[in-house]
């Protein structure tokens, strides 16, 4: 089901036409009451006017986390406060957190979008969707509850943490739609098949809606089958709105872009020349309707491609594929870029491997030294020593037919790393600070 076939389903010729009378618009509204983005422009030898295409777009400066940061916190917004009725922000771990601001516009907006994610992913009014996204200045959980309300269907805001309990209200409340990140859901299967003796499968569970952190297709494959469900990736990101970006569709062929809210656009990440559809490089919105907060050209530090191809589910919106890391994320080991998700899509191919993995890194001498710490199964642990040594010479063998490096891996019990109830922590890095 499509739940706005009008804008989901629009002719391309006529999406572009509405793209550019939005993007004139927003352009217009920054130049004019956003310090930051006029001297940007000028900077640039670019003005409002300049814009007669889409194609203009790209004479526009980009815009980074560390302008956002620098700007903090309020100096990007675009309405005064007296319009402005809820704040949300970034975990602002590495500086200052991104702050964004909402309009009741915004609002209503952000719902209709987390609407249409949610019937996207095959979620409809009948449905009890218990939200295990954190509430408060995250995103996810507000984002995900206005959707689920707009769209008819009975919210659980059970945020975060409490695992049992979370487990308790999926077999209780007849749970057919959870929301979180992918590796809670893995967490929350297996607390409740190994601390709570609950087989998930048998509940009315059939949906997850998981994101906020990258996951591969071979995780997804592992959370499918140890749940039950059908998981699908949604994308979203605090700068630009919050979830609801894009969201994946039955045919799990990427994810549609809303695009009569946001453009999208490939770049480059070295050049920041753009790229063409197909090509993969880093991930650029422009967001054409929010009010409080409008981005223009925020580089996200996303890895994907774009397909501008109509899919088999009707929608003729573009589709981002799943993002496979971030640039930021990377890690350049020997010479080579090596991303998380590289090393999960192995594991999770390898029998007896927990999808619970560390990475560590550290600097010996001038280069930068990467080891692996792996979960292996109670029953792989207790079995005689030469089956460890054969399923770790395994994974150092996989690991450096696709990494092209090879890498320390060890093998360690099972609940040795620690789980996360929210965004997983994969990377360990010792390195000295600069």
């Amino acid at each position: 089901m499509i739940w706005n076939e009008k804008y989901e389903c629009m002719p391309r010729k006529d999406l572009n036409e509405l793209q550019l009378s939005r993007l004139k618009a927003i352009v217009y509204k920054v130049y004019d009451r956003v310090p930051f983005y006029r001297e940007s422009f000028d900077k640039a030898g670019f003005k409002p006017d300049n814009l007669k295409s889409l194609d203009d777009l790209r004479r526009i400066p980009f815009i980074s986390k560390k302008d956002l940061r620098d700007n903090y916190p309020f100096k990007l917004f675009a309405e005064p406060m007296s319009n402005i009725v809820r704040i949300h922000s970034s975990s602002g771990t590495t500086g200052k957190p991104v702050v964004a601001g909402y309009t009741q516009n915004d609002i209503n907006m952000w719902a209709e979008l987390m609407a249409r994610s949610l019937m996207c992913a095959g979620a409809n009014s009948n449905d009890i969707i218990q939200n295990s996204y954190g509430y408060g200045l995250f995103t996810g959980g507000l984002g995900i509850h206005y959707g689920g309300e707009r769209m008819g269907a009975t919210v659980i805001p059970s945020s975060g943490g409490n695992t049992k309990r979370q487990v308790m209200m999926l077999q209780d409340f007849g749970t057919t739609v959870l929301t979180c990140t992918p590796s809670y859901a893995l967490y929350i299967g297996e607390v409740a098949a190994e601390e709570m003796g609950i087989d998930i499968r048998t509940l009315p569970l059939r949906i997850g809606v998981l994101g906020a952190e990258p996951w591969s297709d071979n995780m997804r494959k592992e959370i499918e089958i140890k749940l039950g469900i059908d998981a699908m990736d949604i994308y979203g990101l605090t700068e630009v709105l919050g979830p609801g970006v894009s969201m994946e569709c039955e045919q799990k062929n990427g994810l549609h872009v809303f695009e009569d809210h946001f453009i999208a656009e490939i770049i480059d990440p070295d050049t920041g020349e753009p790229l063409p559809y197909g090509e993969t490089g880093e991930l650029v919105f422009t967001s054409l309707t929010k009010e409080a907060f409008p981005v223009i050209r925020f580089r996200t530090r996303d890895i994907t491609s774009l397909n501008p191809e109509p899919c088999g589910c009707g929608r003729t919106v573009a589709r981002m594929r799943r993002v496979s890391g971030r640039t930021d994320d990377m890690l350049i080991i020997r010479g080579v870029n090596v991303f998380p998700s590289q090393i999960e899509s192995v594991l999770m191919e390898i029998e007896d491997v927990e999808p619970h993995y560390e990475i560590v890194v550290e600097r010996k001498g001038s280069l930068d030294d990467l080891q692996l710490r792996v979960e292996v199964n109670e029953r792989l642990f207790s079995d005689e020593i030469r089956k460890l040594e054969a399923v770790q010479r395994r994974i150092q063998n996989e690991l450096e037919s696709v990494l092209g490096i090879s890498i320390k891996v060890t093998l360690v019990e099972p609940k040795t790393i620690e789980r996360s109830e929210g965004k997983a922590k994969r990377v360990r890095d010792l390195r000295p600070k600069e």
